[in-house]
């Protein structure tokens, strides 16, 4: 049985910079986004057909759920590419990260392990995407209502009691970024650990429910993710009165 490792395996390094299974197997899935992007950005036409509708109608379907959260479809589009990108990008490599890549194996007995890995069973990997998130939000919350009332709700001297609400504000930046971060990294490296185990013991076909659960989840999380900066994002472009 392959070693569990928390820690994303070296494979080979670049400079001084090291490569690991998980950042192998994210460079795949920006790849395969990269290559379907521009495949059907050649394939679309003002009469769509039954692939370009599909696509419509999912696009649709976001952007009808984004209206619910922001409340103008204006900037529901305006925010669309954020959005989009996240969820796209974390259930492409949850999903690559179930098929049967972990066949290709390197090292030798106990300390084998997977050649590709899934990007989201690293922590390094959901942190910095929790950055990403978490700074993107901050940036165009600055940037639609201004830098000085954004973070007037961090730093105020109005009077103690919105100077001390500030400083839980702030915390709750950071506080967000470990949640994202872990959430994402346990669920998926959970699901991970489950195939591992259930694949060994019994190789045939009692693995193939918790496959099926492990795409709902990958699914799901990306999901939740992606809704969570929404709301995060709906929160920081608008004002609130009080």
């Amino acid at each position: 049985m392959p070693e569990i490792s928390i820690k994303a395996e070296e494979i080979f390094r670049i400079g001084g910079w090291p490569v690991t299974n998980a950042v192998l197997l994210s460079t795949i899935a920006l790849i395969v986004l990269a290559s379907v992007a521009l495949f059907l950005r050649k394939k679309l036409s003002l009469v769509p057909g039954k692939l370009q509708g599909i696509f419509e109608l999912a696009l649709e379907e976001l952007l009808s759920l984004m209206d619910s959260v922001l409340g103008d479809r204006h900037l529901s589009e305006k925010y669309l590419p954020l959005i989009g990108t996240i969820f796209l990008f974390i259930v492409t490599s949850n999903w690559l990260g179930l098929l049967p890549l972990g066949a290709f194996m390197l090292g030798h007995g106990e300390h084998s392990f997977p050649l590709f890995r899934s990007p989201a069973s690293d922590l390094n990997f959901t942190i910095a995407l929790a950055i990403i998130s978490v700074f993107a939000v901050n940036l165009l919350g600055s940037v639609a209502i201004g830098v000085g009332r954004h973070f007037s709700k961090f730093f105020t001297l109005k009077n103690p009691i919105f100077s001390f609400v500030g400083i839980l504000e702030l915390l709750s930046e950071f506080i967000k970024i470990i949640s994202f971060s872990f959430r994402l990294f346990g669920n998926v490296f959970a699901g991970e650990v489950l195939l591992m185990i259930v694949g060994f013991l019994v190789p045939q076909i009692i693995p193939l429910p918790f496959l099926f659960l492990e795409i709902f989840v990958g699914f799901i999380q990306a999901f939740i993710f992606s809704m969570l900066t929404l709301v995060f994002l709906g929160m920081a472009v608008r004002e609130v009165e009080h």
